[in-house]
This record gives C-alpha cells, sequence and structure tokens, in this order.
C-alpha cells in the first residue's frame, strides 16, 4: 500500500476501531437456560411418576450461585465440592435451607451450553439422572455463569425446607417491580 492509500486508509480505520470500541459488552442473561432447566427436572419427575410440582426455591439458587462462581474461577475444580472444602449441603445451609439437598453440575469449555446439550450431559449419568428424577426433590435453585471460554451450571435439589424465609434487601428474584404487571 503507497503512502497515499494509507493516508485514506487510516481515518476509516480509526472510524471503525472508535465504533468497536464504544460497543457495549456482552452481559449474559441465563435465566432462560436457567429455567429450561428446572422445566426439564420437572419434565423427568413426572416421567418417572411423581405427583409433585418442583419448585424454585431462593435459598437453593443462591447456594448454586456460589458454587457456580467457585467452580467459574478456580479451574481446578471440576464437581460438587468447593475450593474452601464445603459441600453442597454446607452451601445450602450457609444459604439458609433446612431440608436434605443434592447437587448436579456442568462444565462446559465454551462460552455457552444449551439446554439440550446440559440435560443431555445430565440425564446419560445415573447419578445425576437418579438425583433429577427424585421425587423426593420438591425444591430446586439453579445457577448458570459464562467466561469466553467457560460456562458453569449447577442445580441444588432440596427435598423440603423446614427454616424460615431468609430476609434480603430489593424485590425477590423473578418477581414484578413496583407498577409492574404481576
Amino acid at each position: 500500500m503507497t503512502a497515499r492509500n494509507w493516508a485514506y486508509a487510516l481515518p476509516a480505520l480509526a472510524v471503525v476501531g472508535g465504533a468497536v470500541a464504544g460497543m457495549p459488552t456482552a452481559n449474559a442473561d441465563n435465566k432462560r437456560l436457567n429455567d429450561s432447566v428446572v422445566a426439564n427436572v420437572y419434565t423427568m419427575q413426572h416421567q418417572a411418576g411423581c405427583t409433585t410440582d418442583i419448585k424454585i426455591n431462593p435459598k437453593l439458587r443462591l447456594a448454586a450461585q456460589w458454587h457456580t462462581d467457585d467452580v467459574l474461577n478456580n479451574r481446578a475444580l471440576n464437581g460438587d465440592i468447593g475450593s474452601d472444602g464445603s459441600t453442597v449441603a454446607d452451601r445450602a445451609r450457609n444459604a439458609g435451607y433446612a431440608g436434605a439437598v443434592s447437587e448436579t453440575t456442568a462444565i462446559n469449555p465454551a462460552l455457552a451450553i444449551s439446554g439440550i446439550e446440559l440435560i443431555n450431559q445430565w440425564y446419560h449419568r445415573p447419578d445425576y439422572n437418579a438425583i433429577m428424577s427424585n421425587c423426593a426433590n420438591v425444591d430446586i435453585g439453579v445457577w448458570s455463569a459464562n467466561l469466553i471460554d467457560r460456562t458453569v451450571v449447577v442445580a441444588v435439589y432440596g427435598t423440603g425446607d423446614g427454616a424460615p424465609p431468609v430476609q434480603s434487601p430489593g424485590r425477590p428474584f423473578g418477581t414484578p417491580g413496583a407498577g409492574a404487571p404481576g
């Protein structure tokens, strides 16, 4: 390229570069994925003959979030034990859940995972299939998070919570705000 061509190309590159630099970063909203996990577990339970409806529990979702964030940011972790040695029971108890719990964890070496890929992984693991199909699990909390090269999904299942609700600031996750349609 001649000096004259560079003189024309540089302003164009500056405009394009400025436009790209000014673009907002993507913030993944994994609510759809998390909700699909709950729906797929519901389906598995009903195919197994369960007559109860599994429901989202904010305490279990918090326990799932803690472990998701821990696994996402500590690449040496690959299962149910946290970097501090905590178990799913420890995390659920620390979140205020008083029932028996179990957990399924997925680590995908990519930016994203589809609900179909995820449930397929868990379905074909006998231990995870047994957890998801267990009719005693009436509560669930799901959390997922992504890095550019890693996605982690954690579902925590509970057999019923005898503890009182945990007080938290702001409105509970998933509820409409003031003035929003209910």
